[in-house]
């Protein structure tokens, strides 16, 4: 089973990281990639809450997922639903941990490519790992200089 796993430290506390990148309607202001996030269903229960939800990308595609958060462990659990291609199964694990500098986030992404896929193995692995990064560096600056919450305030208007 291949699988993409990153670090990142973000000088913010863990709550508020794990809050702001599981704000789902806000993944447009935090992904570059994603134009649009829309919320299918909430459930919560004492610690725990199911999303599921819809994600369009630049080029117009769009699929649902569904996420568990552990709003007391502080971790997400996800997997992709529906359509799965170029996947056979995407499942998801991401982690929010105190750190001396304040939150070491963590991803974990296991997959298989749908044998239909057309590219081999180890370029998906190198474009999902440097998309990874370049997206919790992103995420990291967005939430540290206060931006993600300032759009997010901002769209709500």
């Amino acid at each position: 089973m291949p699988r993409i796993q990153n670090s990142i430290i973000i000088c913010k506390d863990p709550q508020t990281v794990f809050d702001i990148t599981n704000d789902i309607e806000r993944w447009p202001i935090l992904f570059n990639e994603y134009h649009g996030a829309k919320i299918l269903n909430r459930e919560s229960e004492g610690r725990y809450t199911r999303l599921v939800f819809q994600l369009t990308n630049a080029e117009g595609n769009t699929w649902r997922s569904q996420r568990l958060l552990d709003r007391q462990q502080m971790v997400a659990t996800a997997e992709r639903e529906e359509p799965l291609y170029p996947f056979a199964y995407m499942h998801l694990k991401w982690t929010c941990e105190a750190a001396p500098e304040g939150t070491k986030m963590t991803w974990t992404q296991d997959f298989e490519l749908d044998p239909k896929y057309p590219d081999p193995l180890p370029v998906v692995l190198d474009r999902m790992n440097a998309h990874t990064v370049e997206n919790q560096q992103n995420i990291k600056e967005k939430i540290e200089s206060g931006q993600a919450e300032k759009l997010a305030a901002e769209a709500t208007r």
